[in-house]
């Protein structure tokens, strides 16, 4: 920025100095200085431009970094703090934003430098030019100063409505087939055109706003431009200032229409960077739904028993356990205490839950959710994870979940892509990936919900007997109601409302508990077909 207020000084001097008659040598060595100054401005601009794209990539990757580490420590509370399309533009629109937003730093302070030097510059010349300069391009800021408060408003209502239409997108492909089932498509396409209709008339008042600012930041340093020159014109046409330093001053202030132009583009895109920044910052400052989150205590030594005092439920350990319950959800709450997905007073060896450091807890106890996420890619690495698993490993927990088949029906077998979500794969097929998924994680404690819900009768049998041996001696626990499963349980919890109302294995409930008996008789007689899933409760919600 200040390299570029000399070209119009050397050639002042050239034109002052050089053209009289006899001073060629002169002249010569003011245009190869003007050269040498060209050289270096063309050297610095593309250094400048290295530079901030560094500084932007730069920013953008870490800024992703700092989400990404943000919805991994939030894991299983990140669905129910945030949406999935509100993570995606953050992640996406609003870190771009911040990144392009540090960009302005290096001209803003080149920017302040070259307005400074021009009015030293222009001080040697005439005072009252110097005078204007200083006084004008901070009044043009000014007067830009409103748009950019109207712009912070109108940014913020798009952006976040923006948030919220990307994730009722995502909800409504997630949830296509069940839609489909029951009738909501159009329903649910109709909301989302309504919604796409009012974000594009937020869009048109962010638009309308944005491009005031734009024109004035082309018009009124143009404007400054022809203010300047001519004051100087006249100067010059009444012999105050030089013809020389005529030109040197339509060149200064064809130099200030950068500066200007950047303080005026710099506050347009901070303004936009804060909106973005405060959605990010409200994101990162989310805290997980598990109490005591910084806890550091000890976790068992030695394998120890489960206890959520909420629901009176007790894991031996070692064994297999079956939680029991007419409705489903209640089950799969008392699994969520257990794996410490949400805070209670859940204890683990006679030691809070929340008391003990939670990477503990995360290596050593498996919470295997129906609806767990499965990610692209090949099968061997979407059922192996971070870590590679040997052939042996894999085949053994295959036969476990009853899942060679799946293996044998791709072409390519294990190396196999796998679409996002599995949707490439049949519901009865995606839950024994995710079953040998977490077989393959061997936790010291396994908590599975409904592992064999979405399978026939013959597959859910093997699963059961082939589940048992594979988790023997290793601290296991499912919440079902299928009669298959429950039988080869070491120990049954049924539960009523919430709490246990018995325990004891699967024969001696059906012998002393009637409702036990009615439970596991309508169980008995569900028999889903293989490659469906009944509708989760968020879907049909």
């Amino acid at each position: 920025m200040v390299c570029l207020t000399l070209p119009p000084y050397l050639l002042s001097r050239a034109i002052d100095d050089g053209l009289r008659p006899g001073r060629w040598p002169v002249l010569a060595g003011w245009v190869a200085a003007l050269l040498g100054v060209g050289v270096l401005n063309a050297w610095l601009a593309i250094m400048r431009h290295r530079t901030m794209t560094r500084v932007r990539l730069d920013a953008a990757f870490r800024s992703v970094r700092a989400v990404v580490a943000q919805a991994t420590r939030l894991g299983g509370a990140l669905p129910r703090r945030v949406t999935a399309g509100e993570v995606v533009t953050i992640g996406f629109g609003d870190v771009g934003m911040i990144a392009s937003t540090l960009t302005i730093t290096g001209p803003g302070v080149g920017a302040v430098l070259a307005v400074v030097v021009v009015a030293v510059l222009l001080l040697a010349v005439e005072p009252l030019l110097a005078a204007v300069v200083l006084l004008g391009v901070p009044l043009l800021a000014v007067l830009v100063g409103p748009l950019l408060g109207r712009l912070q408003g109108v940014e913020t209502a798009y952006r976040e409505r923006q948030g919220e239409l990307a994730g009722r997108f995502a909800d409504m492909a997630g949830g296509l087939r069940v839609l489909n089932g029951i009738g909501g498509k159009e329903v649910y396409a109709e909301r989302y055109r309504r919604g796409s209709q009012e974000l594009r008339a937020q869009g048109y008042r962010v638009g309308a706003v944005t491009s005031w600012i734009q024109a004035l930041g082309v018009g009124l340093p143009t404007l400054f431009l022809g203010a300047v020159t001519w004051l100087a014109a006249r100067m010059a046409a009444q012999g105050t200032i030089s013809i020389g330093e005529l030109v040197a001053v339509y060149g200064y202030a064809a130099v200030l229409v950068v500066p200007v132009s950047f303080f005026i583009e710099g506050g347009y895109d901070l303004s936009r960077g804060l909106v973005a920044a405060r959605r990010v910052i409200r994101f990162l400052v989310l805290e997980p739904d598990s109490a005591g989150g910084d806890a550091d205590g000890a976790a068992p030594a030695e394998p120890s028993v489960l206890r959520d005092p909420a629901s009176g439920v007790e894991v031996a350990p070692g064994r297999l356990t079956a939680l029991a319950g007419a409705r489903p959800a209640e089950s799969a709450a008392v699994v969520e205490r257990l794996g410490r997905f949400t805070g209670s007073a859940a204890t683990w060896g006679g030691t809070r839950l929340d008391e003990i450091d939670l990477t503990q807890v995360r290596r050593r106890i498996l919470v295997a959710d129906n609806e767990a996420d499965l990610f692209a890619g090949p099968l061997r690495e979407v059922i192996g994870g971070a870590r590679g698993r040997d052939e042996e490993s894999i085949g053994r927990a295959l036969y476990a979940a009853v899942a060679q088949d799946i293996v044998r029906g791709l072409p390519d077998g294990l190396d196999s892509p796998v679409d996002a979500q599995g949707r490439n794969l049949s519901g009865g097929q995606r839950q024994r990936v995710r079953l040998v998924r977490a077989l393959l994680a061997d936790p010291e404690v396994l908590l599975a919900v409904e592992p064999t819900s979405a399978v026939d009768a013959h597959t859910e049998a093997a699963m059961a007997a082939r589940l048992r041996a594979a988790r023997s001696g290793r601290t296991t626990v499912v919440t079902t109601a299928s009669p298959l499963l429950l039988d080869r349980a070491d120990t049954v919890c049924y539960l009523v409302d919430g709490r246990v109302a018995a325990v004891g294995s699967h024969r001696e409930l059906l012998d002393r508990e009637p409702g036990y008996r009615l439970l596991v008789s309508r169980g008995a007689d569900d028999d889903p077909d293989e490659g469906t899933v009944p509708p989760s409760r968020e879907a049909v919600r």
